[in-house]
């Protein structure tokens, strides 16, 4: 094992981040919780198709990095589409606009007017070795901005994925999950694009079997809303009636309230429990070097043909394959910790914006 990181609060180390999403109810929690970070500066945001479309991404990025008091960090698009298939989108998993019940303020700020893949490229280029890219989103974008410049790897500082599943079941099909498997084949560019190199400079991967161990429960909605100081904790419990609207008193928590009671009832639905796995907020932890983890380097293959297998992710973590390694694959992960820091983070501050 390798890649052990952790940050401790009151001394954590300063990260500029160029964040790539499909905002969606786990990006949004992402964002939000990167908002709450001093230590983080956020580039830009780019919004790549998956969940929703890319304008609805975007928009869903625009307001929610308003509601969170940072309207000042640039929103693009890219791609409007995968690079060879179909895009296919999730209104039953995260609904029609991508953040479940919430209804988001419709945001005052624009898109930056520049292609997401160009903004990133510059950013890259004008600040060499200073740039962490967070991907939690289909590679789509990222894949782009490797045609555009092959450099790329050994110009950012570092590279953080949420993405497949190594020896563990898919959440979209048997072996697939679903950010590789909306687009394979830019995920297998990627992985490619870093076969060979050094292994500080190889992507942190956070598949499946680790961010579906951060299984977050109404009892952390409940923390939330209390360390946000709202008057009476919002309880989101399986006995309420599906659709019900938050009442916390708290603007910001009343809109994740909200999301994360579609996303309740979605896992819920397919006989997961009244729970709902926040994938990229683990991701997102990662990339600002507040979470404790471990890694394994291994040889990523992202499956582009075989009709059942398509999105499918296989690593060889033992060289059996006798290719370099093309990624650092995270192996353990700490849930309790996580959500300790999730809710610390963004009760503070819910409760620091304004009108709180």
């Amino acid at each position: 094992m390798s890649g052990e990181q952790a940050a401790a609060a009151g001394r954590r180390e300063s990260v500029s981040l160029l964040v790539d999403c499909d905002t969606g109810i786990d990006d949004a929690l992402a964002l939000a919780y990167l908002c709450s970070q001093p230590q983080v500066e956020l580039v830009a945001v780019s919004s790549t198709p998956g969940n929703v479309g890319a304008e609805q991404v975007a928009r869903n990025n625009l307001s929610l990095l308003e509601l969170c008091g940072r309207p000042d960090v640039p929103v693009a698009i890219g791609a409007r589409a995968p690079l060879r298939i179909p895009l296919t989108t999730t209104p039953e998993t995260h609904g029609p606009q991508g953040v479940g019940y919430a209804e988001l303020p419709e945001p005052r700020g624009q898109l930056n007017g520049v292609d997401a893949v160009e903004l990133w490229v510059e950013a890259a280029r004008s600040r060499p070795g200073e740039l962490t890219a967070l991907l939690t989103a289909p590679l789509t974008n990222f894949a782009l901005a490797l045609r555009a410049e092959p450099r790329l790897p050994e110009l950012l500082r570092g590279v953080v994925i949420m993405g497949g599943s190594y020896y563990y079941q898919g959440n979209t099909t048997p072996t697939a999950e679903w950010n590789t498997h909306v687009d394979p084949h830019a995920a297998a560019e990627v992985f490619a694009a870093f076969s060979g190199l050094p292994e500080e400079c190889l992507p942190v991967v956070c598949a499946l079997e680790t961010t579906e161990r951060i299984e977050l429960t109404p009892g952390h909605v409940a923390a939330l809303a209390a360390e946000a100081g709202c008057t009476e904790p919002e309880l989101v419990l399986p006995e309420q009636p599906e659709g019900r609207r938050s009442t916390a008193s708290n603007e910001l928590v009343r809109h994740l309230s909200d999301m994360l009671r579609f996303y309740f009832e979605f896992h819920r639905k397919y006989g997961q429990g009244y729970v709902a796995h926040i994938h990229d907020y683990f991701a997102a932890s990662v990339a600002a070097r507040t979470a404790r983890y471990s890694t394994r380097t291994a040889t990523v293959h992202v499956e582009t043909a075989a009709p059942k297998l398509i999105g499918t992710t296989v690593a060889d973590f033992r060289g059996l394959w006798g290719e370099p390694p093309n990624a650092r694959i995270v192996s353990e992960n700490h849930p309790s910790e996580a959500f300790a820091e999730l809710v610390r983070a963004l009760g503070g501050l819910a409760r620091s914006l304004p009108g709180s």
